[in-house]
């Protein structure tokens, strides 16, 4: 994926570049994404907000209490691909 470090997101205007990012990396490598329609894409992020205790423990690292724009980043990338 070519896309921008989820974990470099600070800001809302880094959030709103990172979206782009994500948008123009579908256009580019739509096979690349698991979940490359919208239906499918909400699906998978629903799912992973369910589940995303697991990825902050694999990582060491406490769920946030507040989701930061850090975290939408990170939901977001999660949906391209997870199942």
């Amino acid at each position: 994926m070519s896309t921008a470090d989820p974990r470099a997101v600070r800001s809302r205007e880094d959030l709103a570049q990172f979206v782009r990012s994500l948008a123009q990396d579908l256009k580019q490598q739509p096979k690349a994404w698991e979940n490359a329609d919208l239906g499918s894409f909400l699906e998978a992020m629903s799912a992973w907000i369910e589940d995303m205790d697991g990825y902050y423990g694999n990582r060491g690292e406490v769920v946030p209490p507040q989701p930061e724009w850090r975290t939408l980043a990170e939901i977001l990338t999660a949906a391209r691909v997870y199942e």
